[in-house]
């Protein structure tokens, strides 16, 4: 789904970045309220996992493949604001380094892959756990059929930003119809994945869990034949396993994906680059800016060995991108305490 320079026009995608540009604004105002003192450290995890899952790409149909998009698993752990920013991130670090998306059409890409899974995928999860039974399963559940949707939405905005600026004069009904097939294939691909790993956090860590909030039941007690709710116990929520556990677990998760496990990863073309080599979108397709970066194509530069040289790619790009999206969320945890400050010290006399 990464959408390289030269399948949109450039007036298509300076509307897109602006779009994205205004996206990311929200989602970083949004953030501060999301993020506290035990979720802001997962920010650049989520990212980092992100990055490492994205190298994975599985078979969906002949000669296609697919990999996570990652909107849905982002806004259910921690947040949908949080999720555009750890989705951003992501995006831009694979177009800088890895030559991976263009550059002029980060935009198209922000707007499509970060904003559009998030808010679809988000409000398909809210709208399910409104009616399923208030259990930790049901967040399971709702991840999956989230993330199910979420990829052919992508699809579909795709189809809709192509009618718009699309480069190339290719009938919209046959891009639609390849467009959403195969991305409704890939969409059962990314359910599997949202939901397992959402249903591993939430079976050690459901406090953790933004999408789990909330979800206890209270007690109910009959009292003199009428149904009262118990008072909340104040006893803090066991855990299983520490934050600082949890956060090395997952980072040493994303490197094995990243570094090991990415070798064996489908080596067909995505479910954009089939369909656009098939129905012609690719005709003015541009050499991507960072083709020259030592990284392109997510390989090390110099580096003979296939095996290694992706390896260490993925290690990289994981190290690289939990480094900046926890930069970035210190940084709007950070802005939320300056803003908070004030307001509790106004009566002091400070």
């Amino acid at each position: 789904m990464h959408v390289p320079d030269g399948f949109i026009d450039a007036p298509t995608s300076a509307v897109t970045g602006v779009v994205a540009a205004g996206a990311l604004a929200v989602s970083l105002r949004g953030a501060r309220h999301e993020l506290d003192e035990k979720t802001a450290p997962l920010g650049g995890l989520v990212a980092a996992f992100l990055f490492a899952v994205q190298m994975l790409n599985f078979p969906v149909a002949a000669g296609t493949s697919g990999h996570l998009l990652g909107g849905a698993l982002a806004a259910i752990l921690v947040g949908p604001y949080t999720a555009v920013l750890c989705v951003s991130v992501v995006l831009l670090l694979q177009g800088v380094l890895f030559a991976d998306g263009g550059l002029t059409a980060l935009g198209v890409n922000i707007t499509d892959m970060a904003v559009v899974t998030t808010v679809v995928s988000y409000a398909v999860f809210r709208a399910l756990l409104a009616v399923l039974p208030r259990k930790r399963r049901s967040v399971t559940v709702a991840s999956f059929v989230a993330a199910l949707v979420s990829v052919p939405a992508a699809a579909v905005a795709f189809t809709l930003i192509y009618a718009v600026g699309g480069t190339t004069d290719v009938s919209l009904g046959k891009v639609a119809t390849a467009m959403i097939g195969v991305h409704v294939l890939i969409g059962i691909g990314e359910a599997v994945i949202t939901a397992l790993t959402v249903s591993a956090v939430i079976a050690v860590r459901p406090d953790l869990v933004h999408g789990a909030r909330g979800l206890r039941q209270r007690l109910t007690l009959r009292v003199n034949g009428a149904l009262v709710d118990a008072p909340a116990p104040t006893a803090p929520v066991a855990v299983r396993t520490s934050r600082r556990a949890l956060w090395v677990t997952g980072l040493v998760s994303s490197v094995v994906l990243a570094g090991f496990v990415s070798f064996y990863a489908s080596a067909n073309p995505d479910g954009l680059e089939k369909v656009a080599h098939d129905k012609g979108i690719d005709q003015k397709e541009e050499e991507h800016a960072a083709a020259g970066s030592p990284l392109a194509d997510y390989g090390v530069k110099d580096v003979s060995d296939a095996r290694l040289s992706g390896g260490l790619a993925g290690v990289i790009g994981v190290g690289v991108t939990v480094v900046a999206g926890s930069a970035v969320f210190w940084a709007v945890r950070r802005r939320r305490d300056d803003e908070v400050s004030p307001v509790s010290t106004a009566g002091t006399g400070l």
